[in-house]
Order: C-alpha cells, then sequence, then structure tokens
C-alpha cells in the first residue's frame, strides 16, 4: 500500500539526494560570493574579475546541472556539466593532492 502511493514521488526524491551536494554547494557559493571570489584570488592570483568568472561558472554549472536534472531535461549533458565541476573543482581548490579530503 505504501508503495503503490509513494511510487510516482521516489524517482523524484532519489533524483533530489543525488544532486544534492551540487545544489547546497551552489547555494552555498551564491551566499559566500565573497569569500569564494577571494579564496581563488588568494590562492592563484588571478586577480578579482577570473577569480569571480570561476565562482559564476561553478554556480551556474552547479544550479543549471540540478535543474536539469531534477526536470529530466538533457539529464546526460547534465551528468556531463556536474562530472566536469568536480574536476574544476578538483584542480582549482588543490583537492587532487588532499588524500584524506578525496577519498572521503
Amino acid at each position: 500500500q505504501f508503495l503503490r502511493v509513494t511510487k510516482q514521488y521516489l524517482p523524484h526524491v532519489a533524483r533530489l539526494c543525488l544532486i544534492s551536494t551540487f545544489l547546497e554547494d551552489g547555494i552555498r557559493m551564491w551566499f559566500q560570493w565573497s569569500e569564494q571570489r577571494d579564496y581563488i584570488d588568494s590562492t592563484w592570483s588571478c586577480g578579482y574579475f577570473l577569480a569571480s568568472i570561476f565562482v559564476f561558472i561553478n554556480l551556474f554549472g552547479q544550479l543549471s546541472g540540478c535543474i536539469l536534472v531534477l526536470s529530466r531535461n538533457f539529464v546526460q549533458y547534465a551528468c556531463f556539466g556536474l562530472f566536469g565541476i568536480i574536476a574544476l573543482q578538483t584542480i582549482a581548490y588543490s583537492i587532487l593532492w588532499d588524500l584524506k579530503f578525496l577519498m572521503r
């Protein structure tokens, strides 16, 4: 009985669980824009403009990927985009060399 009632909602909940990390990170970037920009600028010494572009690409890529996955439009391209964001963040935030964080 429970499965018959919730069957139509489970795919939406599953998709939300799968993209929740990206959604949270995108929202956090929106609210911590200046901190993220300053961190990228101080780490890479690239200036405010390039650091802002990097944060915008992360923000837009994550939120648009989440919206596309939840709306079931272009899901394959959205997943590739989210994977690209992971690769970009791995390089930009030097996560690749932090084995403890990477294994987590």
